[in-house]
């Protein structure tokens, strides 16, 4: 530890860490991102096929981007996932609506260059942070920068969530040219890719972010090049791979966070529906998913201080706790009042990633960080998709089941009914593998010599 520094936030790495997560995340289609693809002249069924190429892309490229920013070097990886960011959106911004063909395969492409640039940021960017932190400053600090960056990324989000939405309103931005005396005409045409303009902005800016990053370097991490880094960095996979599933401790980290995150998310992306069935108005949607990002400036604290004082089997269990009581409120579905137990919910987001992040970098050795935080990001983007393929099925199921019960009803009831009879289930699939979970965990925890920190 040298050049010690009173405060994390001096580390230029750090500080430009948290200023790349803000800038790579907030994007200002998210208000609109289903919307946007349909209103490009897309159809439902190619919607979903980009979701899938999208997913799988992340999926077949996290681990080996892990691999080789631990071998090339992790602001090497964060750049060229900027870049990828540049040309990703440069592509949704100028692309020609004329030809649909040419349109989807244009958005193929965009959707694998998305998924490559997360996966190439995913660990990266954390392991060029943590690592400068623990060379200049202090790893102890490490939970204080976790919190700064969640809210200061929540606040990000809030502003990307509420801009985009208002760039993507014709009626609302003709308005404000009339009121500024501007006699501009303003179509849905005209802020079709208003927030895709803004989102590159961000994009540039992200780039020349991680420009100004440095790498750092330590006895652990020697710089190598050509066939010996390629070969260091596909022996990297193997070696993690092997470490993780021989440290309990560590396995079950990622296990908990598989179970808690894919239930989360799962129900994150029906949110809309669920909002509907407790009669909030689709105008207050995007206000209340600005509400929930403001989870991120409480959530981080109550984490940091948890980490601080109490053991990560607690912690775990009191994140379970919040999510079970969430999941068990939102079954009885109350009109508004539901709103309560679907914002305690989405927020254990916040804290599920904070644990996973700081006992991960925690316990993890610098050489081989950032492929074990691409593991973290593998992990649970194969429970999301699991998950997801079990919730497919369980509709189906319900589905049927509701329709021999209650004949006659029409498609939209339908869909509603199966919807609130699949929210138990999620309290019955979450117990039942924290269960399993916690018989598994009595037995190894203590064995990873993690048990407190």
């Amino acid at each position: 530890m040298s050049l010690a520094v009173t405060s994390p936030f001096q580390i230029p790495n750090v500080r430009l860490f948290i200023i790349f997560r803000v800038l790579f995340n907030a994007r200002f289609y998210y208000p609109v991102f289903s919307i946007l693809f349909l209103d490009f002249g897309l159809t439902l069924s190619q919607f979903a096929i980009l979701n899938a190429v999208w997913a799988a892309t992340i999926v077949l490229c996290e681990v080996p981007s892990g691999a080789l920013a631990d071998s090339f070097g992790r602001r090497n990886l964060l750049v060229f996932a900027s870049s990828l960011m540049v040309v990703e959106i440069a592509l949704w911004a100028f692309v020609p609506r004329g030809n649909l063909e040419l349109l989807f395969w244009a958005f193929v492409v965009n959707r694998i260059l998305s998924g490559m640039a997360e996966a190439a940021a995913s660990g990266a960017d954390e392991a060029l942070a943590y690592d400068s932190l623990q060379q200049q400053g202090d790893s102890a600090d490490w939970g204080r920068v976790l919190e700064r960056q969640i809210q200061i990324q929540s606040a990000g989000f809030i502003i990307a969530m509420t801009l985009g939405g208002l760039l993507y309103d014709p009626v609302l931005l003709q308005r404000l040219m009339s009121l500024a005396g501007l006699s501009w005409q303003i179509t849905a045409d005209t802020t079709l890719r208003l927030p895709i303009y803004f989102t590159l902005g961000s994009a540039l800016l992200t780039l020349l972010t991680t420009l100004r990053m440095r790498e750092v370097t330590t006895a652990e991490l020697a710089p190598g090049s050509g066939k010996e880094t390629s070969r260091l960095a596909f022996r990297l996979v193997w070696q993690a791979s092997r470490w993780i599933f021989r440290t309990p401790f560590v396995l079950m980290l990622l296990l908990c966070g598989l179970l808690g995150d894919s239930v989360i998310r799962m129900l994150l992306t029906m949110a809309s529906q669920y909002y509907r069935l407790i009669e909030i108005p689709e105008a207050l949607f995007g206000v209340f998913g600005s509400l929930l990002a403001m989870g991120g400036f409480v959530m981080p604290v109550l984490a940091r201080r948890l980490t601080e004082r109490r053991t990560p089997l607690f912690n775990l269990l009191f994140t379970a706790t919040l999510i079970l009581l969430g999941l068990s409120g939102m079954c009885f579905v109350w009109p508004w009042v539901g709103l309560l137990p679907a914002l305690l919910l989405f927020s254990c987001m916040y804290m599920m990633g904070f644990f996973l992040s700081h006992y991960l970098n925690q316990a993890t050795s610098s050489e081989q960080r950032a492929t074990v935080l691409s593991f973290k990001g593998l992990f649970l983007n194969l429970g999301y998709g699991g998950i997801g393929l079990l919730y497919a099925l369980l509709l189906a199921f319900l589905r049927e089941q509701t329709i021999q019960s209650q004949p006659g009803l029409l498609e939209a009831a339908l869909k509603n009914q199966v919807f609130i009879n699949s929210l138990p289930w999620f309290v019955g699939y979450f117990t039942l593998l924290l269960l399993v979970l916690l018989l598994v965990m009595r037995m190894t925890l203590h064995q990873s010599g993690a048990g407190k920190t």
